[in-house]
């Protein structure tokens, strides 16, 4: 199970994750966009709760693959209070 960072129904940055031959870019998307995203991808989306996102399948067409980069990007985001407490310092 991966713990992941909602901020106005979309992701908080970019990411570009390769998996073995997948590459994924998930970006965040204004509110409104929806869910753009191919087949396995709006997949796990959906079922993260993210309302808003762009994403493109890069690099390999294996299914598995490409859900096992999605994970492996939602694991890696963080807020910037995520990333500020990881560094010793506050807002």
């Amino acid at each position: 199970m991966v713990r992941v960072p909602i901020i106005d129904e979309t992701i908080p940055h970019q990411i570009l994750i390769k998996y073995k031959a997948a590459h994924v870019l998930l970006k965040p998307a204004p509110r409104g966009s929806g869910v753009i995203a191919g087949g396995p991808i709006r997949a796990v989306m959906e079922l993260a709760g993210v309302k808003n996102i762009v994403s493109k399948i890069l690099g390999s067409s294996n299914k598995i693959n490409n859900v096992y980069a999605v994970m492996e990007a939602l694991g890696r985001l963080q807020t910037k209070e995520m990333a500020l407490q990881r560094r010793g310092k506050s807002s």
